[in-house]
Order: structure tokens, then sequence, then C-alpha cells
């Protein structure tokens, strides 16, 4: 349970709107509940100021559900990624049946995001910055920029702005220098992240994605060509990995823009 959550819940304790064994229910899960085939970590919100992600290729959709269903229980928020969309519903109407509130659910397709919405609302801070080469790398583009706003960022975009017409980012250079951290994500070469570095002062977080030809190998040569940028201040995470430069770029949103650790 995060510390706005928590906060949230001792004050509905206190205006005497939950009752006192509602309270105990929802903090009897903390730090976590063993569920046989995963452990629901319920602290991990308020030990790094993140909620619980489920890694959803592979999982089956009931234990999806049932972990998400849990997190609902505690009064957390979670997020579950690389959902594909016949799981995603049936993991929807799971939880629905569990009672979880339809407007506390949503689904992005092309991102594959399933998002257990956060029951207190809050105010996004800061700027994060998606700079997106091309549409093919829109699905990788769309879970960076869904989870950085998921997880409390004002998340801004830049999408169709590559290399092969360099005036298109040349000309959003003032977008650009506004943001906290910017995330670049682009395939074949990998080559925007070098120019984006160039042109400003924040953190470069790039993202390879595997889209290209035969010789970008997957992504492979994207990675490379990122991990060894002439501009200086590129990070690199792994190829298709909008989940991980989100997270990293939250976390340096929060201290560029005074929100603390949490």
């Amino acid at each position: 349970m995060n510390r706005p959550a928590l906060r949230h819940l001792l004050a509905e304790v206190g205006a005497g709107t939950l009752p006192v064994d509602d309270a105990l229910s929802r903090l009897a899960a903390w730090p976590g509940e063993e569920l046989g085939y995963a452990h629901v970590d319920t602290q991990r919100a308020a030990r790094t100021g993140d909620p619980e992600v489920i890694y959803g290729e592979g999982k089956e959709a009931p234990h999806i559900a049932a972990i998400l269903g849990r997190l609902h229980a505690a009064g957390q928020e979670g997020l579950a990624t690389r959902v594909d969309p016949d799981k995603a519903q049936a993991v929807l109407a799971l939880l629905r049946e569990e009672g979880v509130p339809e407007e506390r659910l949503s689904w992005h397709r092309r991102a594959r995001l399933l998002h257990l919405r956060s029951p207190v609302a809050r105010t996004p801070i800061g700027r994060v910055l998606v700079v997106c080469a091309g549409t093919s790398d829109l699905p990788v583009a769309d879970e960076a920029a869904l989870v950085a706003e998921a997880l409390g960022a004002r998340v801004d975009r830049l999408t169709d702005v590559g290399v092969a017409g360099i005036h298109r980012v040349l000309g959003k250079a003032e977008v650009l220098r506004a943001a906290h951290v910017v995330i670049v994500v682009a395939g074949m070469e990998g080559a925007l992240a070098s120019v984006v570095a160039g042109l400003v002062a924040s953190p470069v977080i790039a993202v390879p994605t595997s889209v290209g030809y035969g010789a970008a190998f997957g992504g492979l040569a994207a990675l490379l060509g990122m991990l060894n940028s002439c501009a200086a201040g590129v990070s690199v995470v792994n190829i298709d990995n909008g989940f991980g430069a989100a997270l990293q770029a939250v976390r340096i949103n929060r201290l560029a823009a005074g929100g603390g650790g949490a």
C-alpha cells in the first residue's frame, strides 16, 4: 500500500466511513500474500513508490485475475504487461465477477497493458516525453507512455519523428527541452536516441525495438547502436522494454519534480 493510499485509508477510518474491521482486512495481507503460484507483494508501493506489476506473457488468465483481485482487495493498484487480447478479456471478465468496479479497470490493446487503477486519485507530476521514431514502434512507445502515466507522471508524446526525415525531430526542439526525462523508442539502426541526446540537457532513455529488416536482427542492431551512442547522457534498456524505460523515467521525473521517492 503506497503512502497516499494508506493516508486515505486512515482518513476513512477517522471519518467513520470505513469500519475498523474492514481496514484491518485490507492491511492483513501486508506485506504480501502467498497464492501458491505467486507471492503478491502488497508492500512494493510503500517500499518503492511503484505498484506490483505482472509480466503477463505465459501466465494464465485466472492467475493474473487472482493477483489483480488480491491487489484490489488490499486497496492497491496494479499493472499487467504483455497481455494478449483474448487473455485480457478473460481477466477483465473474472475481475468484474469479483466485483472490481469498471472505473478501476482499463485495457490498452496496442500496448497489451492491463491497469487496475489506484483507488486514490492523484495529480500528474513533472514531464516525461516519449519520442517514437516510426509508427511501427508505437506498441512499445504506448507501453512506455501508459506505464509512465499509470505511475503518476505527466506524459507528452512525439510520434513518427525518425531520422529518415530529420527536420521532424529538429522542429520539436522546444518540446524536447521542456521534458525532465526523454524516452526514445526506435528500431532499425536506433539513431534517433543519439540525435535527441544531442539536443537536450535532460537524461535520455533509449528503447531499441525489434522493428527492421533482416540485418536488424530483431532489435540487436538498434540495441548495439544505442549502447555505442556518441552522444552523452543516453542509457539503454532491453529490446522492446517500454515498461523498463517508463519505470526508470518515472523515478528520475519524481526527483526532478521534487516528488521524492514514493
